[in-house]
């Protein structure tokens, strides 16, 4: 537990949470020593929807936490209202702490007469009233420069490198195998952390890019135990291609690790019937009861409630955040 010390500039910290993560947003403000800011939410048979503070956010250092996974829309709308009160109610400095940023996929225009959405989620956040924002492992690193404002995008890879060196020592031969040639640097980044040699599974995607097809092999996995690394898990598609093409090339026991466990229908299902020794993933979203029984002793769930709150309580002291990474 940490306290933080007192800002001449923009106050105290005060922490707001959507209902987009409630449990990390807990969390985080458990390790800040720190209760969340009471709001009231209210949703009108409309669907319309009303934010209330319980008490004045004016010159404080405010930093409103919602993951925008399901139901996206909802999420979304809660964090630019919320946002948008804070400013409306003179709040010193606001920073969005969106764990996971949906439609970040949607980052470029890859075919004619399509949006980038990612773009217009970022200038929604900016426009509603947030100084700052801070995120975790984009799916493209170019969204960054889709902001305006400054922001610490961070990544979870280290959690998941330091849990993973408390077993791999149990594991044969094992090689870090990336899910796709897109995530081909951070996959090289997490074998040169670990000290183990690297594959990677080269896939297709669909025009609609809705789906993916695993076509080949890039490294040997051959009677290996095999580490297999992703950012995102939605409907876990790919991963079963990619687990069957890595079971077919002779891989052993396989470990699949990702930070955003997004799991759409059916993921959890697919999950549990692959032949996977473990899951390892993140709380940057919320998982279901339902998944959790479905995955039951396969899921591994590390937090990056320790991780948000140290950034948030240096940001609010004006302390490098880069030092926590050696940088």
């Amino acid at each position: 537990m940490h306290k933080s010390r007192e800002s001449n500039i923009y106050g105290r910290i005060k922490l707001y949470a959507g209902q987009g993560n409630p449990s990390l947003a807990e969390k985080i403000a458990e390790y800040l020593g720190q209760k969340l800011s009471g709001r009231k939410i209210t949703e009108f048979p409309n669907e319309n929807l009303l934010i209330q503070l319980d008490d004045s956010a004016r010159g404080q250092d405010v930093f409103v936490i919602q993951s925008t996974g399901r139901p996206v829309h909802r999420n979304i709308m809660e964090l630019l209202i919320m946002l948008q009160t804070l400013r409306l109610d003179s709040a010193g400095r606001i920073t969005a702490v969106v764990p996971y940023l949906t439609y970040a996929r949607s980052d470029k225009k890859d075919q004619p007469r399509v949006p980038i959405t990612a773009r217009l989620i970022a200038d929604m956040i900016e426009i509603a009233g947030a100084d700052r924002y801070m995120t975790l492992d984009l799916h493209a690193g170019q969204i960054q420069g889709f902001f305006s404002i400054p922001g610490d995008v961070l990544t979870a890879f280290h959690i998941i490198t330091d849990y993973i060196e408390t077993i791999v020592s149990d594991m044969k031969d094992p090689v870090i195998v990336s899910a796709d040639l897109g995530f081909a640097k951070k996959g090289r980044n997490f074998a040169n952390d670990l000290g183990l040699p690297l594959a990677l599974i080269e896939k297709r995607r669909s025009k609609s890019g809705s789906k993916t097809e695993a076509l080949n092999l890039v490294g040997k996995v051959d009677g290996c135990d095999v580490i297999l690394v992703d950012d995102e898990i939605d409907t876990a598609g790919s991963v079963s291609q990619a687990v069957g093409l890595l079971k077919k090339k002779g891989a052993q026991e396989i470990t699949l690790t990702c930070v955003h466990p997004v799991f759409s229908y059916p993921a959890a299902e697919r999950l549990a019937n692959l032949p996977i020794k473990e899951i390892v993933c993140t709380d940057t979203l919320p998982i279901s009861d339902e998944d959790l029984h479905l995955l039951k002793d396969k899921l591994t769930v590390l937090s990056i409630a320790p991780l948000l709150g140290e950034v948030i309580l240096r940001a609010h002291e004006g302390r490098s955040v880069g030092e926590m990474f050696n940088e």
